[in-house]
């Protein structure tokens, strides 16, 4: 099966560089300083589980320069939702599927509006980022990706990908419910990433002081209560589940947001805790941590450029 992955960031540059190295057709949708490393110089993984360089790695800037891919997957950051949509009906044409791998969890109904057709639900559980061009950095051992349809119909696509992944030593899951999954990872990503983006510092301090991690748990509890308020699947116990994943990190285990707030970089954070803010003043659900998160990560989501400067 063809695969061609939109994004070479952390998350799509780990999973494509994972799966290229076990022998699948794979093909990137890069762009920039990290597209010209590809070309020159590979696609370089560093990882505690495993070196690995794709050279030559199969990338371009311009979609209809890929050859057609039966499963295009999407993992650029949300504000590139819409264009990505875009190329990945062209990439996939009629009849190839795409799955997107996004953080939030509105990004699959815009694409699935883009381009007029549903695409699979995915969830990445990792902790990657690009460290320089061409390279990416794997911080700890946590390495789950899931997908699946929304309406829990079989697909080809999702169950080969999965059987892929575990040809190249990924670990992979179609869940019961990609939605439930989705919201669950929501939960979490919003409160670690905003907390650790606020602090600047990886999870291991955070969860060890008493006041930060009580901060971190009363955010996620603020997303569930939205998600609750919004009839999304989340179980019973998913803030003990999530905060044993957060006790399971490398104390090192950083969000990709606390890389690019220390690097100048755009922020993610409209799309969570942003998004738990706005839907919570929607629903009338109190949100007084992750607001307050939203509101001072605000003033750096734009980047370095348009940071305001003392």
């Amino acid at each position: 099966m063809r695969i061609r992955i939109i994004g070479a960031g952390g998350v799509g540059g780990y999973l494509g560089a994972r799966l290229a190295a076990a022998g699948e057709d794979v093909a990137f949708l890069a762009r920039g300083a990290h597209l010209e490393a590809i070309l020159r110089e590979g696609l370089r993984i560093l990882s505690a589980r495993g070196d690995v360089r794709i050279f030559p790695a199969r990338a371009s800037a311009d979609p209809g320069a890929i050859a057609p891919g039966d499963l295009v997957i999407v993992t650029v950051k949300n504000w590139d939702t819409d264009a990505a949509a875009q190329a990945a009906a062209r990439i996939a044409g009629g009849d190839g599927e795409i799955v997107s791998f996004q953080n939030g969890v509105e990004a699959w109904d815009r694409i699935a509006r883009a381009i007029g057709r549903p695409v699979l639900g995915g969830v990445a559980y990792i902790t990657a980022s690009i460290e320089s061009p061409g390279v990416i950095r794997h911080a700890g051992s946590v390495e789950r990706f899931e997908l699946g349809a929304f309406d829990g119909r079989p697909s080809p696509a999702a169950s080969y990908l999965l059987e892929a992944c575990r040809r190249a030593g990924v670990g992979a899951a179609i869940p019961d419910d990609i939605g439930r999954a989705i919201w669950e990872k929501f939960v979490f990503l919003s409160a670690f990433s905003a907390m650790t983006a606020l602090a600047r510092l990886p999870i291991g301090p955070i969860r060890e002081n008493p006041e930060t991690r009580g901060l971190l748990e009363r955010a996620m509890r603020e997303a569930a209560a939205v998600g609750a308020a919004r009839k999304a699947p989340l179980r019973e116990d998913s803030i003990e589940r999530q905060m044993a994943l957060v006790d399971r990190l490398a104390p090192d285990a950083a969000s990709s947001m606390l890389h690019d707030i220390v690097r100048g970089n755009r922020l993610e954070s409209p799309w969570l805790c942003g998004a738990v803010a706005r839907m919570g003043k929607e629903l009338s659900v109190e949100t007084p941590v992750q607001s307050f998160a939203a509101a001072l990560l605000g003033l750096s989501a734009g980047g370095a450029a348009t940071s305001p400067r003392g």
